[in-house]
């Protein structure tokens, strides 16, 4: 298979309608993070990273503790999705390599997101020194990684350029070399065959 950057692919499962299907197989584990960080924060301002079609940031909107959330995302067609489906809602298309919000927020979610990116440590760094607030939270959720010996087809299996492939180890190696306290991990929904989804969380 042709392999081509996460944004290219995303952008077309965006038209074919995959991204609900892929909303679907996330939800446990977001729940999961969700649940584990936001009960930290009030009158929080919160942001997904690698957005998608903006499911994430809907649900988060509705919760009476949130006083702002919004999406970025890398796949133009995505964020143009999520803007359809939500018109009020406030959701950019951006190099998250690259991107700084305008104001620091308290919450930094992305699930199934850094590791498409060319540079996963740097990012993690640039979140910590130009994205949150004192005490903010940093939540990553990842199925490709050493220990999830099934997910490391899927650069081939998707026909995706760049995936980076890490251990547990490494990604709170990460986390504790930007800078973030209490750095946390742990699994969601593992299984016979599937090592679950890996979150790791950090506060500044």
């Amino acid at each position: 298979m042709m392999k081509r950057a996460a944004t290219t692919v995303f952008g077309e499962w965006a038209e074919l309608g995959k991204d609900e299907k892929m909303a679907q197989g996330h939800e446990s584990a977001v729940k999961n993070m969700l649940e584990a960080v936001l009960k930290n924060h009030t009158a929080y301002r919160f942001i997904d990273a690698g957005c998608g079609n903006g499911w994430v940031v809907r649900m988060v909107k509705q919760l009476k503790d949130c006083s702002a959330a919004l999406g970025v995302d890398g796949s133009k067609k995505m964020v143009e999705k999520a803007q359809r489906i939500d018109p009020e809602g406030t959701y950019l298309n951006a190099d998250l390599m690259t991107w700084i919000p305008n104001e620091k927020l308290d919450v930094v979610h992305a699930m199934e997101v850094v590791y498409y990116l060319n540079n996963p440590e740097a990012f993690i760094k640039a979140v910590y020194a130009n994205w949150l607030n004192k005490n903010g939270q940093l939540v990553i959720g990842i199925d490709f990684y050493t220990e999830n010996t099934v997910s490391h087809s899927w650069p081939e299996d998707c026909g995706i350029t760049e995936m980076r492939l890490f251990s547990e180890k490494e990604w709170v190696s990460f986390f504790n070399a930007a800078g973030f306290e209490s750095v946390t991990s742990w699994r969601v929904d593992p299984k016979e065959g599937w090592a679950g989804t890996l979150v790791i969380t950090g506060t500044v």
